[in-house]
């Protein structure tokens, strides 16, 4: 495998700063990103901290064309697209506003990104890899979560269709799909709803809602430890061989299959 250079955005909390550590502490050069200003020193304190020479923090928002510009100058092996946000609810009754905003940040600018970065790749002739984090939302759609898959599920096709793009350029692409690890993003995610959902104006009712979030996310299967994940991770981001898709952890791989089988048989 040897030494890569790997930038990782979305690395300012969670599986992207715990990535970020570990693979510096695995040898590798990491430019770990972070969306706003106040989240770059706290990291590089950490860095420091640990000794960590080798792990590089700076600013890079995906919505931002001057910091991805910015971006561009550095030289990577790798680039891990981990960077992402989440807007739940009713699809039936979601504000549009927030289904482009959610686009905008897990598909279009990641695309966008991972677009510039093949290019320079294939500019320079030589290799390179792009990871996505994805979801085990991107192969199934539990209700009230419908806009944050569907943002994933675009993300899985857009990863297939660049992999079989990409193999006469020696370019490689992978999909990390975690499953509902307790990093505080589900969470957070799941509060998005009761910031517009109104029991005067929808026909969702609030407490519904949380009931169907509570049952997917108030138990133990919906607060596994992202040790696992990160440690998986690790693995698997500067590997030269491997999956296309990496379900983890792997209850949950099995848990899909069966999904995916029962779906052809779903009645109205």
């Amino acid at each position: 495998m040897g030494k890569k250079r790997i930038l990782i955005t979305g690395a300012g909390s969670g599986f992207g700063e715990g990535a970020a550590i570990g693979l510096a502490q695995a040898g590798h050069d990491v430019v770990a990103t972070v969306q706003i200003s106040p989240q770059v020193t706290p990291l590089r304190q950490k860095a420091q901290a640990m000794g960590l020479e080798n792990l590089r923090v700076e600013k890079l928002d995906i919505l931002s064309p001057h910091d991805v510009a910015n971006a561009l100058h550095w030289d990577i092996d790798v680039l891990f697209s981990n960077a992402g946000r989440g807007e739940c609810g009713p699809v039936s009754e979601i504000p549009l506003d927030l289904v482009r905003q959610n686009f905008e940040t897990n598909v279009f600018a990641p695309l966008d990104l991972a677009q510039r970065f093949i290019r320079k790749f294939i500019d320079e002739k030589r290799p390179g890899k792009i990871v996505f984090t994805s979801s085990m939302g991107g192969l199934f759609t539990p209700a009230g979560f419908g806009i944050y898959v569907s943002t994933k599920h675009a993300l899985e096709s857009i990863a297939e269709a660049l992999q079989g793009e990409l193999k006469p350029y020696n370019i490689k692409v992978q999909t990390i799909n975690p499953g509902a690890y307790l990093t505080g993003f589900n969470e957070t995610m799941a509060e998005t709803a009761f910031k517009w959902l109104d029991d005067s104006r929808n026909f969702t009712k609030r407490a519904e809602l949380r009931k169907t979030f509570d049952a997917l996310l108030g138990n133990d299967e919906g607060r596994l430890d992202p040790k696992e994940m990160i440690a998986a991770m690790i693995a698997i981001v500067p590997s030269d061989t491997g999956k296309f898709r990496n379900v983890v952890p792997k209850a949950v791989e099995d848990f899909l299959k069966e999904s995916q089988k029962a779906a052809w048989e779903n009645q109205i």
